[in-house]
């Protein structure tokens, strides 16, 4: 693809994203790729294919159908007319991007916490954990958290895939990201088929999620905030998450933010966590002006995250221009 076309798809996606948010149809991408896998987990398991190898297999088909239904359709528009194309990819890219949509989501818990039960309620469609029994403070921490381990994997990696390698590479992000969510879980029936998926999501997410670090920390920069503390805090407490990237990106922003988060958490009525990520002179007990803080520090974060991915695409075309032009898309 020529560098103007691919300035203009980055940007197209990300304006459309900005004023409407995430597109609500019935052949979303994501829904799409949500049914076909479900059709293909229930006949791999079906037919006994409930280990590694079943998983693999499920994986190449939903991830494989997404890039070739995308392909295939590129192709034929093509031929049509260029531009036919371009717009068809423009809708897609849109349809894959998400930062409107989570800002919207903490906006929304802001607006509720006069409303206790409703800022729940709120905080519920954010989170996996318990939150029935959360005060003020803990619907604030759970939301805070939800944005902050959201800004990789729903935000960095999508944009720079599609920055640096196209189409594809969101397409298979986003794919990626979805089957994760479906199957990878660490239970008995897809701990073994669910492999392929979480560690693939692990793999995607590496590297964004430590450049999110220094990221976090010049967007505390322009915002006044507590850039120092946001590499200090990823250093120390990144482990304290299961997942291998999201600890990053949450532990910089406690530090970004100066505030403790984590605490006590409960799934199912079971406790499964009482220790805070953050130093104890810390506060705990936050409030709404933290979630305002958050959703701008997440806001920032995402504009120059685009601005890192232009300038990329830019670098790359000007010092190896025969390594952009040789792309097949």
């Amino acid at each position: 693809m020529e560098l103007i076309p691919h300035l203009a798809l980055v940007l197209a996606a990300c304006v459309a994203d900005g004023l409407f948010g995430d597109p609500v149809y019935k052949l979303h991408p994501i829904r799409l790729l949500g049914a076909w896998s479900l059709l293909w987990e229930k006949l791999l398991l079906a037919g006994g294919l409930n280990g590694h190898l079943g998983g693999i297999i499920h994986w190449a088909l939903v991830v494989g159908a997404a890039l070739l239904a995308w392909w295939a359709l590129h192709r034929l528009l093509v031929l049509w007319h260029p531009w036919a194309a371009w717009a068809w990819d423009a809708c897609i890219a849109y349809s894959l991007l998400c930062l409107r949509d989570l800002l919207a989501h903490g906006r929304r818990v802001l607006t509720s916490l006069d409303d206790l039960p409703e800022a729940r309620r709120q905080v519920a469609m954010l989170v996996g954990r318990d939150t029935q029994r959360l005060d003020p403070g803990g619907v604030v921490r759970a939301t805070i958290e939800s944005l902050s381990e959201n800004l990789t994997d729903g935000v960095l990696t999508p944009l720079w895939a599609l920055c640096l390698f196209g189409l594809p590479g969101l397409i298979l992000v986003k794919a990626v990201s979805s089957l994760d969510s479906m199957v990878g879980y660490r239970n008995e029936r897809y701990r073994r088929f669910g492999w392929a998926a979480a560690r693939s999501d692990d793999l995607v997410h590496w590297l964004p999620a430590r450049l999110s670090v220094p990221l976090i920390a010049l967007a505390a920069v322009l915002l006044r905030l507590h850039p120092r503390l946001a590499f200090s805090a990823a250093r120390r407490w990144h482990r304290m998450l299961a997942s291998p990237n999201s600890g990053w990106s949450e532990a910089a922003c406690a530090g970004a933010l100066r505030v403790r988060l984590i605490g006590p958490i409960s799934y199912q009525g079971r406790g499964v966590n009482e220790a805070f990520m953050g130093d104890e002179d810390w506060p705990a007990n936050l409030e709404g002006s933290h979630l305002d803080q958050a959703l701008r520090l997440t806001l920032v974060c995402g504009l120059l995250a685009l601005a890192f991915g232009l300038g990329f695409i830019l670098c790359v075309h000007l010092l190896w221009p025969w390594m952009w032009n040789s792309r097949p898309w």
